[in-house]
């Protein structure tokens, strides 16, 4: 299968288990979907920057257990990584608290090193990114990532972006995040955005609107993730609803964008429809929804 690069921060994760006691895991969406990516078969890389920390060794060493290539992953020392804590409520919707301002993974385009990452992501036949992506870098950071994925784009790779608007991690300037989001949108082949995020930034009134939006940015490729309520796919121009198989009721909903979005990409560089990677894409949702936290067991991913 083709080579896919997602681009990042992993952090530290503490989930509230069962019992009301936190363990420790690590996650992040970019590399929440690099995982599932991996398991699929997918060869898969990742771009970061981590500390020399023992939480950096384990990240290090989670992403080589997965199979997911990390010669694009920097060591910094002296750094460690960010750390989120999750909260659920009873219905399994979740909440985050983060600290991550002093990560290594927000300097990404600006260490030394950053022109072996740039060349790694040029190499890639797919980039994956996010919207949390892009809020972690400064504006001399943004300008190296676009001209790196604009040059990947016209040596043919598809530039795949999920909104995923994190009003926090834009310090709640609106306007910059849909400036930045739209120089990333013009440079995408497929767009996998989550309806409640896009009504957030752009106000959308439905998933219609916000693939029709999307399109005018030359997206030729949309999936508007929307819950319970399935997902709208638009391909070629023809939109059709794709529905969940069936109810599920969530333990945690962590993740379940960031596994859709790597069933999907899986099925869509296997040649399958637009419509059945959606379907593929809710399968895994569903099963990630019923764990608590991002990454669930490798068995219960089968």
């Amino acid at each position: 299968m083709a080579k896919v690069m997602a681009i990042g921060e992993v952090m530290v994760e503490f989930a509230r288990g069962a019992d009301g006691r936190y363990g420790l895991a690590i996650g992040g969406d970019t590399f929440n979907t690099a995982v599932y990516l991996a398991r699929a078969g997918v060869e898969t890389g990742y771009a970061t920057a981590i500390g020399d920390d023992a939480f950096s060794d384990r990240i290090f060493a989670a992403a080589s257990g997965e199979g997911i290539e990390t010669t694009a992953m920097l060591r910094v020392a002296g750094r460690m990584p960010g750390l989120y804590v999750i909260e659920t409520d009873g219905r399994g919707e979740r909440s985050f608290n983060y600290w991550r301002d002093t990560s290594p993974a927000r300097d990404l385009f600006e260490l030394p090193g950053w022109e072996t990452v740039a060349e790694a992501l040029v190499e890639a036949s797919m980039i994956y990114l996010s919207g949390i992506t892009l809020s972690l870098y400064s504006n001399v950071g943004l300008g190296r990532l676009l001209a790196t994925l604009e040059f990947a784009r016209e040596r043919g790779a598809r530039i795949v972006f999920d909104g995923n608007f994190r009003p926090r991690g834009w310090g709640g300037d609106v306007g910059r995040a849909r400036a930045v989001y739209a120089e990333a949108l013009k440079r995408s082949s497929i767009a996998l955005p989550t309806y409640d995020d896009e009504a957030t930034l752009w106000g959308d009134g439905s998933p219609a609107a916000t693939a029709e939006r999307i399109a005018t940015f030359g997206v030729n490729e949309i999936v508007v993730k929307n819950g319970a309520s399935g997902a709208l796919v638009r391909a070629a121009g023809v939109s059709h609803l794709v529905p969940i198989p069936e109810p599920v009721e969530p333990i945690d909903t962590t993740a379940a964008g960031d596994s859709f979005n790597a069933a999907y990409l899986a099925a869509r560089l296997g040649d399958v429809s637009p419509e059945a990677a959606a379907e593929a894409g809710h399968e895994l949702a569903g099963r990630v929804i019923r764990h608590r936290g991002a990454i669930i067991p490798r068995q219960a991913n089968a």
